[in-house]
């Protein structure tokens, strides 16, 4: 029997249909549209099965959500081999759908090599051991919420996931505009550094956009307004291990505009960053969504 992160897992093995042409699918969800960290993981799966990754690894992305994935039919991805220098590649995608670019992404490959290393600290936080799971957080909170929405909070997740601190997934109140949750894939995961990539990019667009809401007393679960990632980078300092213990510590510096902006950093239980990402989004109130 397939566990949610086995299913995870296969739809991020994409199709391929040409040298630089690969096909991927959604998951069987009730969804209105394709999740973005979805979409940002099989857009860089299909970039780095055209780089030759056993010298050299990603170590940065940008991309920008340009419409709604359909969950319905395929996603076609098309890479660029823009360039192959001797310590750098490059290479840009396109996520097609209908016809139409939904997504695009340019990804930057580096040759390993030694430098100069320094690094800001980890945060002082508890060992994840110590922190309740997801389900043992969040069945208080959603004792008087609606079945459906109480089944969806509670499902098998493919990450196991521990809030540092209280859990603000549907709080009302104002809070700072930051937030820490461990995470790590729920299951073992083979050596390969590509899978591990991957699944971080996927994890990066689950919570950070709404830490742009915290400050204005807005709940994730029942916001009413559009809330849709624009654009997301991501830059790659360090090894690491998906299936291991990562603190994603999050904040946002701004919004306004109907847009928000948040910024994250993956730490390794040790304490080294592995992982820098940004993103902006939409944060729409629901009044401006009525009145479109």
């Amino acid at each position: 029997m397939s566990t949610p992160l086995d299913e995870v897992l296969d739809i991020l093995d994409l199709e391929r249909l040409e040298a630089n042409l690969f096909r991927g699918r959604s998951p069987r969800e009730d969804r209105q549209r394709a999740f973005g960290g979805q979409v940002a993981a099989q857009a860089l799966v299909a970039a780095v099965r055209t780089v030759d990754t056993e010298d050299s690894d990603v170590h940065s992305l940008h991309a920008y959500f340009l419409r709604p994935g359909d969950v319905r039919v395929p996603i076609i991805y098309e890479v660029d081999r823009t360039r192959d220098g001797r310590s750098f590649s490059t290479r840009r995608v396109v996520a097609i759908q209908h016809g139409k670019a939904i997504f695009t992404l340019s990804a930057s490959f580096h040759r390993r090599e030694q430098g100069y290393e320094h690094q800001l600290p980890m945060p002082d936080v508890p060992d994840p051991d110590t922190l309740p799971t997801w389900n043992e957080t969040m069945a208080p909170l959603l004792k008087d919420a609606p079945e459906g929405l109480r089944k969806w909070v509670l499902r098998e997740r493919p990450f196991d996931m521990r809030y540092v601190g209280e859990a603000d997934w549907i709080d009302r109140r104002p809070l700072d505009p930051w937030r820490m949750i461990w995470i790590r894939a729920d299951g073992k995961l083979v050596d390969d550094p590509m899978v591990h990539e991957v699944l971080v990019a996927y994890a990066s667009d689950m919570l950070l956009l709404d830490t742009a809401l915290r400050p204005h007393a807005v709940s994730v679960a029942d916001h009413g307004g559009m809330l849709a990632s624009l654009d997301h980078a991501m830059w790659f300092h360090r090894e690491f291990r998906a299936d291991e213990w990562l603190l994603y510590a999050m904040e946002s510096p701004s919004a306004g505009g109907a847009r928000g902006f948040a910024t994250g950093r993956f730490f390794t239980r040790d304490g080294r960053l592995a992982v820098s990402v940004a993103q902006e989004g939409l944060i729409r109130p629901p009044r401006e969504k009525e009145a479109k």
